[in-house]
């Protein structure tokens, strides 16, 4: 299955959350994006995150992050040698 555009946003959302900190959350603001929203309540519905405008990881949040986080990794391609 194809990447679409929302999955994009809301793979974008996860890698916002700290991946050092549990303790670190975020507030989707009502006059943020309605992209950013629109995923940050998708989020909640699927259980990763806490709160409807942010909040924390859930546990499966946090797996969905750790996941993100490294499939971005791996597709960044390597700063050129100075």
């Amino acid at each position: 299955m194809p990447c679409n555009h929302e999955i994009a946003e809301e793979i974008n959302m996860l890698i916002r959350f700290s991946q050092t900190s549990t303790l670190q959350g975020i507030k989707v603001h009502a006059n943020a994006d309605n992209e950013v929203i629109d995923a940050t309540t998708r989020l909640f519905d699927k259980g990763l995150i806490s709160q409807q405008d942010g909040g924390y990881l859930t546990p499966l949040g946090h797996e969905a992050a750790d996941q993100a986080h490294s499939l971005l990794n791996i597709l960044t391609p390597p700063k050129p040698a100075a």
